[in-house]
């Protein structure tokens, strides 16, 4: 695998949720609590090393043919939780996208139509027999959707510079909080502001959330995009408090001030969004 490190960094974000291993029916949840207690487990950047593998061969595999048994783990309060990768469900549903990202000429070059047949087929047979399958993992490319940003307080912001490693910016909350947060942003945009893509979007997020255990911890993590961000960029970047404030000034019937919350959020990921089209 080391080959593969040196390929381009995709600039994704995540919207991950790790549940406690209660949360699991047997035998995944024995399954899950040995893999917890492994000397070592996967990064995000193995994750990603793996995915980029698949990309090699000719033609390339763009759906696992067999189940990522590994995942993510983590201690919230003594209780340890896990994040399952399920990179071959994530595959198929990123494919479902794809239409709408790359123009068709280019999609054909990258995955020829066969490929894709293939994959669709495939995706629509493991469908019916788990009809209830879900995501732990959300991935946006490009940006960080501001709707994610509802979930979480500035408090909960961590941003460490590059140094000898990686930078990190990530922010991690209680399932408990980010409903709530999501719940009220909800009420206030729906008082406030005609229908669309934002209250959808959050109608989304807020009936994904609701699959998961209350107990569950929800994280974001801007993944490949601290690669296209400067220190100066990353350590500015308050998202989370910018998109408090525009609803907190919504609630209080403050149009100028939701306006400005709102400007400096599209000023900051507008700049992000168009580098995809640089060269």
């Amino acid at each position: 695998m080391p080959a593969v490190s040196s390929v381009l960094v995709p600039y994704a974000s995540y919207l991950r949720v790790y549940e406690p291993l209660a949360a699991f029916p047997e035998p995944e949840r024995s399954h899950w609590a040995r893999y917890a207690r492994r000397d070592r487990t996967p990064t995000a950047q193995d994750e990603l090393r793996r995915s980029l593998a698949d990309l090699l061969p000719t033609p390339p595999v763009p759906v696992p043919v067999h189940e990522s048994g590994d995942a993510f783990v983590t201690e919230v309060d003594g209780v340890v939780c896990v994040c399952p990768w399920r990179t071959r469900l994530r595959g198929w549903l990123a494919l479902e996208e794809l239409g709408d990202v790359l123009p068709l000429p280019l999609l054909d070059a990258v995955l020829p139509p066969v490929v894709r047949g293939q994959a669709a087929a495939d995706y629509e047979r493991w469908r019916d027999r788990n009809p209830d399958a879900r995501p732990w993992i959300r991935t946006a490319v490009w940006q960080v959707p501001v709707r994610w940003f509802t979930l979480f307080s500035d408090a909960e912001r961590r941003y460490e510079a590059a140094g000898d490693g990686a930078p990190v910016m990530r922010y991690r909350t209680e399932m408990v909080q980010a409903r709530r947060r999501l719940a009220r942003a909800l009420k206030t945009l729906r008082e406030s502001v005609d229908d669309g893509p934002l209250i959808d979007g959050l109608v989304d997020v807020g009936r994904w959330l609701e699959e998961f255990h209350p107990r569950s911890l929800v994280e974001l993590d801007y993944g490949g995009l601290v690669y296209v961000l400067s220190e100066a960029q990353l350590a500015g970047d308050r998202s989370a408090a910018d998109v408090a404030a525009g609803i907190a000034a919504l609630r209080d019937g403050d149009g100028a001030g939701a306006g400005e919350a709102y400007g400096r959020l599209t000023e900051r990921w507008k700049a992000i969004r168009d580098m995809q089209f640089a060269n």
